[in-house]
């Protein structure tokens, strides 16, 4: 599953990257409605709620659909600003049934809520069925839908004062303590990029973004089948701190293409594709191929080994010892006659500590 992002139409300059003080915001926004997305923040995200005054932490709570599970698409910026309050000023040059359409797709779930070309603000079908959908999210969605679309100007003017608040509170002491790491981000990327040409620079992004081998197209490994085009403007990528591990996309129709991506931190290796993390979850889903790692978490085994610890024959052994390869599960050392196979330990722990409890319980 991946999103395809259509280049050929770009003259020149096909990517760019720049730094974006409100696309920050808005992943320190999501770390504070989600820490448990954001575990090595959990400590910042605390602190920032114990500090909130009471009247900006609720406002915060009635507008986190903005942010929450997707990012509305203005608050990722195609033309990054030097300044938070300068990228606000676009945002408010943005006409209003784009803005409303934008907030509803977010606060309605990205994959429930489709106008068709009708506009929510003007069209009664499609402002009932924004307002039905929303309902069923729940009363603090339907509240906000209801508001946004009666007065679109006052909650657009309320999300403004909103982020405005936070940068006083806490984004302006956060920005300045990142600012440097997304600097050395983006000169890496833009020497990349001089230097070694597009694909390079987009392989540094992250193992989950290439460029297809025509040129002609940046491949991001993504939950859904989409594509969008980028024509005369290129693709924005955006680097984050807080917004690790997440990748994040605007590809909807009538918005230029932008590519919120982790700056890379020392430790481990970056997340596999989704492919790979696929292939692992259907290999641990076979009760023999469980049992089969849990007696290869005490040791390296043979096949002839496993097949008589679990009475089954050499060939079915071989079979689920297959597919946990493929998984990236097991590794294989050949010892004279023999094949010995080893858990791969770290691959088996990123998948969580439930999977990793279970196999070595």
């Amino acid at each position: 599953m991946t999103l395809r992002i259509d280049i050929s139409g770009v003259p020149s300059e096909p990517v760019r990257f720049a730094a974006s003080p409100m696309a920050e915001l808005t992943a320190m926004l999501h770390v504070l409605a989600e820490p448990g997305h954001h575990p090595q923040f959990a400590g910042w995200a605390a602190d920032v709620w114990a500090g909130l005054r009471p009247e900006l932490a609720e406002r915060l709570r009635e507008a986190e659909f903005l942010w929450r599970s997707s990012q509305a698409d203005f608050l990722i910026p195609a033309r990054p600003r030097p300044t938070l309050a300068e990228e606000l000023d676009d945002v408010d040059r943005i006409d209003d049934e784009t803005y409303v359409t934008a907030a509803l797709v977010t606060t309605c779930g990205s994959n429930r809520v489709h106008f068709r070309g009708a506009s929510p603000l003007t069209d009664t079908a499609a402002r009932e069925r924004a307002l039905e959908v929303a309902q069923a999210r729940g009363a603090l969605q339907e509240a906000f839908a209801e508001r946004l679309l009666a007065d679109p100007a006052a909650v657009r003017a309320r999300v403004r004062a909103t982020l405005e608040e936070c940068a006083a509170a806490f984004f302006d002491d956060a920005w300045a303590g990142v600012a440097a790491q997304l600097a050395g981000d983006l000169r890496l990327k833009n020497e990349l990029l001089r230097r070694q040409g597009v694909a390079a620079a987009l392989a540094s992004v992250s193992g989950a973004v290439a460029l297809a081998p025509d040129g002609d197209c940046i491949v991001v490994d993504k939950v859904q089948d989409k594509a969008t085009a980028a024509r005369g403007a290129g693709v924005t990528f955006v680097p984050s701190v807080f917004g690790r591990p997440h990748l994040v996309a605007v590809h909807a129709p009538g918005w230029h293409p932008v590519v919120q991506y982790p700056v890379a931190e020392p430790g481990p290796a970056e997340p596999v594709s989704l492919e790979t993390v696929t292939l692992r979850l259907a290999a641990l889903a076979h009760p023999v191929r469980l049992r089969l790692l849990r007696t290869l978490a005490r040791g390296p085994h043979t096949t002839a080994e496993l097949a008589h610890f679990w009475e089954l024959t050499p060939p079915e052994v071989s079979r689920h010892l297959a597919v946990l390869r493929r998984a990236g599960l097991l590794t294989a050392e050949r010892r004279g006659r023999y094949v010995r196979y080893t858990l791969s330990l770290p691959d088996l722990t990123a998948l969580g500590t439930d999977v990793l409890s279970a196999v070595l319980r």
